[in-house]
């Protein structure tokens, strides 16, 4: 479902948008607004995925307001002015509707929407099955479903992988950590990261891992077997 919200200083401009999002099952128009400002204050506190904007709503136009946002999201300019078509394109929108604008223009403008929010999900899906690392002057590209565990060496990291040479890179446990997906992998000792779905057995304060006996350090013992029982 694409999260969206309308910035227009005519009522009757969000009456319109509000009215045929509501025929979609793919959009849901979370809020709408009048003052450019109050829809500016909103999306610093919440993550939209599209943005319905009017252009001439002063103090502030809503070319002025895209650029201003931090966070990356698609827009849709509405406007009754043809003129502003080119610049809004230049900012890679999504599609410039001319006010007004029937129905099925809608629909055809925020079916672009879908089909790039699609492509971009799957985009970010694909790039959270693989992580990627510098080794031996290479960068290389690692199937995360592969890893065995990951061992710390000092400044250096160990992943081992199965069927093949371990692969040793500069990179502390801290930050190869935030790199992996938090609700696959744990730490369980200074020096041992593992992923949940590679362990044979736990006995003894010991993990197997694919003929290793990888230990549990005393101050991750408690989080590791809280999670482990989940599993």
């Amino acid at each position: 479902m694409i999260k969206a919200i309308a910035i227009d200083d005519e009522p009757l401009a969000l009456n319109v948008i509000e009215a045929f999002c509501k025929e979609l099952d793919f959009v849901d128009l979370q809020k709408t607004f009048t003052k450019p400002h109050d829809g500016l204050k909103y999306l610093k506190k919440f993550s939209v995925d599209l943005l319905f904007l009017d252009i001439n709503m002063p103090p502030i136009s809503g070319i002025e307001l895209y650029k201003s946002i931090q966070q990356e999201t698609m827009v849709i300019f509405t406007t009754a002015y043809s003129e502003y078509a080119v610049e809004s394109y230049e900012l890679n929108a999504i599609d410039f509707l001319l006010k007004p604008f029937e129905k099925e223009r809608f629909v055809k403008a925020v079916s672009r929407a879908k089909e790039f929010y699609n492509f971009r999900t799957q985009k970010e899906e694909i790039k959270k099955q693989f992580l990627f690392v510098r080794a031996d002057y290479s960068l290389i590209k690692i199937a995360i479903a592969d890893i065995l565990f990951i061992e710390g060496l000092d400044d250096y990291i160990k992943i081992i992988l199965p069927d093949q040479k371990p692969i040793v890179t500069r990179m502390t446990m801290k930050t190869i950590l935030e790199k992996l997906p938090a609700k696959e992998f744990i730490r369980v000792h200074r020096s041992f990261i593992i992923p949940f779905s590679k362990i044979q057995n736990v006995r003894n304060k010991n993990i197997s891992i694919s003929g290793n006996e990888i230990p549990i350090g005393s101050s991750y013992e408690e989080e590791f077997l809280k999670i482990f029982k989940q599993h």
